[in-house]
């Protein structure tokens, strides 16, 4: 038997369909690295110019085992092809793109045609692409690219209206419920006929998850329990060991100079954005905790400003040599693997927060939207975070932005939250493989199932 299921999954193909946004590619690359280092064959599917900056981030070992299929998205004359990409798309697009992304569902079916995988392993947003390989009775299944914690929050939310949520450090604060509100009154209004539910069951009622039962064991057998679904932790993402020398940059010789544990890392992910208001508090904080710091501070498409007109007047000259402010790339995984980091500023995007918690580094969180406040709550729950709690008004305050800083870098209250996230991180390097395992046979017994039928 075992070497029928040896066999079987060399020659399986897996088409991997993300999202068009870096968020959500990340996790569908890191899920085909571990597929590939079982011995499956994975094409990962996306757009030309998402696929153009997700090369690079293939290593030469799964050259053979890693294909890069095209998407070309209907045309419309308001998107031409570089923003067939949330990143850097202006936000009176996304729509647009939304649409364009649907209407290429007779492409995604040719692709499907041509290629003849296995299994299509599709985003949660993207629920219709269950429904193109069903007609070619392909099994699909979905990933979701957010936590359990948040994933069973709102799945509750939508599912079971007027049921409280059953974990009392998980929840919305006031603004955010606001903001949710709003956000959802936008979904329902934009919504057409054909849109399926993301919380739909599906054919194969199974979801893949970039997580871990070492930090969400609770919130897995929850959402396992409030929607019936078969839920498979894939484990934390793999880091990639960071040698190459294309990544020389003088951020990280500047590191170098300054002490273990003493500077913070301020990165808000590539496509959430400070307001004009909260970029200038977090600014006089960071000047005002004397702290060092690494800050990548971003506006958004056609809001690109100088840093110095951004940021305060005479700020930079101020802080000197104890910060640095970029306004493009940084090289984060090599920032927050360095010794003489030891805290990272974040708006706790799910990318993020396993990153730094992959690499022992405690969290300091300011979410901004979507599942982040609630990846903030599960991260102070665990113990590897403070939250800079926003006032009733949705605002940061410098005050309270300095002084969580100080504590975090210099206190005692950095040493636990070190001390506890190294030992989480430990943690889950010692189950991902084996968490990583149950998923593939479960997808192989899938497709077993599959082939036994056509």
């Amino acid at each position: 038997m075992a070497t029928e299921v040896t066999e079987l999954r060399k020659t399986l193909r897996v088409l991997m369909f993300p999202f068009l946004a870096y968020g959500h590619i990340t996790p569908f690359l890191d899920l085909s690295k571990k597929l590939a280092d079982r011995g499956f064959l994975i094409c990962l599917c996306s757009t030309p110019i998402n696929l153009k900056s997700t090369k690079p981030k293939i290593p030469e070992k799964y050259s053979d085992s890693i294909q890069l299929v095209e998407l070309h998205l209907a045309e419309l004359p308001e998107l031409p092809p570089h923003y067939h990409t949330t990143n850097g798309l202006p936000p009176h697009l996304n729509h647009t793109l939304q649409k364009a992304l649907k209407m290429s569902k007779p492409n995604f079916a040719k692709i499907l045609q041509n290629l003849k995988p296995d299994l299509v392993i599709y985003d949660v947003l993207q629920q219709w692409a269950e429904n193109v390989a069903k007609e070619q009775n392909i099994p699909a299944v979905r990933l979701g690219i957010s936590g359990a914690a948040a994933i069973s929050y709102f799945f509750n939310l939508v599912r079971k209206q007027g049921v409280g949520f059953p974990f009392p450090a998980i929840y919305l604060r006031k603004i955010e419920q606001v903001k949710m509100r709003e956000m959802s009154a936008k979904y329902a209004k934009d919504k057409q006929p054909d849109d399926v539910d993301v919380f739909v069951d599906g054919n194969t009622k199974i979801i893949l998850m970039s997580t871990s039962r070492t930090i969400e064991a609770k919130y897995i057998d929850f959402l396992l329990e409030v929607s019936n679904w078969k839920v498979f932790p894939v484990g934390s993402p793999v880091q990639d060991p960071i040698t190459s020398d294309v990544d020389k940059v003088e951020v990280i010789d500047w590191l170098g100079m300054k002490d273990e544990n003493s500077t913070v890392f301020v990165s808000f992910g590539s496509e959430h954005f400070l307001s004009k208001e909260d970029m200038e508090e977090m600014a006089f904080g960071l000047e005002l905790s004397n702290v060092n710091f690494i800050w990548v501070a971003r506006f958004p498409m056609g809001e690109e400003q100088n840093l110095e007109d951004a940021l305060p007047k005479g700020f930079l000259e101020r802080i000197g040599d104890r910060g640095r402010v970029l306004d493009k790339f940084a090289p984060q995984p090599r920032i927050l693997n360095h010794p003489s980091t030891g805290g990272f500023i974040s708006h706790c995007g799910w990318n993020s927060v396993m990153e730094s918690i992959d690499f022992g580094v405690p969290i300091i969180a300011v979410p901004i939207r979507n599942d982040q406040p609630i990846n903030a709550r599960l991260m102070v729950e665990l113990g590897v975070a403070v939250e800079i709690v926003r006032d009733d008004d949705g605002k940061i305050h410098q005050g309270e932005i300095a002084e969580t800083l100080k504590d975090v870098i210099t206190g005692k209250t950095g040493e636990n939250l070190r001390a506890k996230v190294r030992d989480i991180s430990k943690n889950l390097k010692s189950i991902r493989g084996k968490e990583m395992d149950v998923a593939a046979n479960e997808l192989i017994q899938l497709c077993k199932k599959s082939i036994a039928q056509s």
